[in-house]
């Protein structure tokens, strides 16, 4: 798949921001000495992390080279480093883990995140934020038009890209059985964007991405704005010309006993 595209990311950067930032408030620790931003983009919430615990190791960790550039760039005095996320281990035990919007990525979460919470010292957090919207229209109809006969055989495998989160339940269990205490909550945040592009917008530098990347430009155009009539069926608009566009996330902070 083609690299990530830090400026499109960046053009909802407090959007980005606020779920990373609600996050961070719920971490129980006072001054971490090893903190990991697990997924660290182009560092915005790196950039939280260094703010809440400035006396810190603060290390952000990518595997996009455009979104790891943008990070060194805005944060120089930091370390960043580009690895494989799911075959990372830690050179030494993290107080917190942080992983902002990135684990919906990584398959087999049973296994995922009992072994991050391994790897913590003792007292340490593994916090972990996921959007939790593949049942969203914006995401169902994704789906929904990569079916449609011009792109049935070149996205065939698109919608495999995203894991499907397991249930709270699920977590919990996984997390407990880790050896950790376990907070879950989901919020889910209402975006108002401007009209049903801004939508198109918001999810072509995340979601979108896997089922842009095998088609052609010409195949692309053909599948936005096929993508983009459908959600003018599926969100209303406001008065104004605004759409509002819900989105759903889930919440951990496991912390090692």
């Amino acid at each position: 798949m083609v690299d990530w595209d830090a400026g499109q990311y960046l053009r909802f950067a407090d959007e980005r921001t606020r779920p990373a930032s609600d996050l961070l408030a719920r971490v129980p620790l006072a001054s971490p000495a090893r903190v990991v931003d697990l997924g660290c983009g182009p560092g915005n919430s790196t950039a939280l992390l260094a703010a809440r615990f400035p006396s810190a190791a603060i290390t952000g960790l990518d595997s996009s080279p455009a979104m790891l550039e943008e990070a060194r760039r805005t944060l120089p005095d930091l370390s960043f480093i580009e690895a494989d996320l799911a075959a990372w281990q830690p050179e030494a035990p993290p107080d917190l883990i942080f992983a902002n919007a990135v684990l919906q990525w990584l398959p087999d979460h049973a296994a995922l995140l009992p072994r991050l919470a391994g790897f913590l010292a003792p007292g340490g957090c593994l916090a972990v934020q996921m959007p939790d919207n593949l049942d969203e229209p914006s995401h169902r109809l994704m789906r929904e038009v990569a079916q449609e006969a011009p792109f049935r055989e070149a996205l065939a495998g698109a919608a495999g890209a995203r894991t499907a989160l397991g249930t709270v339940q699920d977590y919990d269990t996984w997390l407990s059985r880790a050896g950790c205490t376990v907070d879950l909550w989901r919020t889910t945040y209402v975006h108002p964007l401007r009209g049903h592009r801004g939508i198109v917008e918001w999810v072509r530098a995340t979601g979108l991405r896997p089922f842009l990347a095998p088609l052609d430009r010409e195949g692309q155009a053909a599948y936005l704005a096929r993508y983009e009539a459908a959600l003018r069926q599926a969100y209303p608009m406001q008065d104004d010309g605004r759409v509002l566009l819900p989105f759903p996330r889930l919440f951990i902070v496991a912390r090692r006993v």
